[in-house]
């Protein structure tokens, strides 16, 4: 099983910057695409930035030209720089990873990391 663990996250004034990481332990898993989603009070969990194998990273409308994510070459760590915060950036982010397994390649599954909190200040 894929294990995340989280850092970075907490308090800033609004404009600020913060930088989150992540790095998966894996076994026998292969990480196909490792990114964050955010989850704010009373809202469903969204996208915000994820990198695919040798793809392009995919942002959500809301980070672009903000946010910028990472990862090393074996895609087992992930980086989302976050400038220019605003209020509504306030939320606990999750790293995710997608990954499949030698005796199932076709079915991709999903792990969270347990999250950290990103409190932006007006």
């Amino acid at each position: 099983q894929v294990q995340l663990v989280e850092s970075g996250g907490g308090s800033v004034q609004a404009g600020g910057s913060l930088r989150l990481s992540c790095a998966a332990a894996v076994s026998v898993e292969i990480i196909r695409a490792m990114g964050w989603y955010r989850q704010a009070p009373g809202k469903q969990r969204e996208l915000v930035a994820l990198m695919r194998g040798g793809d392009s990273p995919q942002y959500s409308d809301s980070v672009k030209g903000r946010f910028t994510i990472s990862r090393d070459g074996a895609l087992k760590t992930v980086d989302l720089q976050m400038n220019s915060l605003k209020p509504e950036d306030t939320a606990v982010y999750f790293c995710n990873a997608k990954y499949t397994i030698y005796s199932d390649p076709g079915f991709e599954h999903n792990e969270w990391g347990q999250g950290t909190q990103v409190t932006v200040a007006s």
